[in-house]
């Protein structure tokens, strides 16, 4: 939780911001939960291309687990919420430019994250899956090297399988994953586990999963800019509330079927 987690990362939160094209450091910004109670409302950010974790319904509107949460965080703290989608690749980036003030989207926490953003959470835990067709043969992570792999551009799968030296193709969220491997244009996906399960059932596309990687959980945290303890402190108190009367059990049950804590 960010309450464990160092914020004196100066050094390297200044060179993420002058990548993402600002003109200050961290120790020149100021604490952004006082401006976001001024304006009554704090911006989320997404991909949308992840169910049932976040994505658009035929109304056009972004919903799922991810954007229930965030706007649930944004009333208890007293805030209206609006609620930004962005390619994935380039959300961090979006981040640090003042896009949006978090990011509520399945980001699974990391070391090298943790080096330029700070985390709230984490408010769910999943593992890294390999899925694969039916009677495709492919039957054991050591088949990976030898056949074409789908991840998520950025994800931290896709960082995963080009160190391993897979052979790897990149897509920009799930349903476009799912829609490859369905079509044979790819012979395995790696995704996070919760998620490409429930897609693939409730569109009714028959899958098999790889049980023999080795993987530990990873848990999903909403990302803010450094140097906001007071932001990070108001969101914390509000995901733990969240947590304990009940009501992210009742969202977790709507959009997952599980409490997935």
């Amino acid at each position: 939780m960010t309450n464990r987690r160092t914020l004196i990362k100066t050094t390297l939160a200044a060179s993420a911001l002058m990548l993402a094209g600002l003109g200050t450091t961290g120790a020149a910004m100021a604490e952004e939960l006082d401006t976001i109670k001024e304006k009554g409302v704090i911006r989320i950010a997404m991909s949308g291309a992840y169910p049932p974790f976040n994505f658009v319904n035929e109304q056009n509107e972004v919903v799922g687990f991810d954007p229930a949460i965030g706007t649930e965080i944004a009333k208890r703290m007293g805030l209206e919420v609006e609620i930004i989608t962005t390619a994935w690749d380039g959300i961090i980036g979006g981040l640090l430019a003042n896009k949006y003030d978090a990011i509520v989207g399945s980001m699974s926490i990391t070391e090298e994250r943790d080096k330029v953003v700070d985390f709230v959470g984490p408010y769910y835990t999943t593992k890294r899956a390999v899925f694969t067709k039916p009677g495709s043969g492919i039957t054991s992570v050591s088949q990976l090297g030898d056949v074409k792999v789908g991840v998520t551009l950025g994800e931290t799968h896709e960082e995963w399988a080009k160190d391993l030296g897979y052979n790897v193709s990149t897509y920009k969220g799930l349903p476009e994953l799912l829609l490859e491997l369905d079509n044979g244009r790819v012979d395995v996906i790696v995704n996070d586990s919760i998620a490409a399960i429930l897609a693939m059932t409730e569109k009714g596309q028959e899958f098999a999963i790889l049980d023999d990687l080795e993987t530990d959980a990873i848990g999903a945290g909403i990302a803010i800019r450094e140097g906001n303890p007071k932001l990070a402190a108001a969101m914390q108190e509000a995901l733990d509330s969240m947590m304990e009367d009940g009501t992210y059990v009742a969202i977790a049950e709507k959009w997952i079927g599980a409490d997935i804590r």
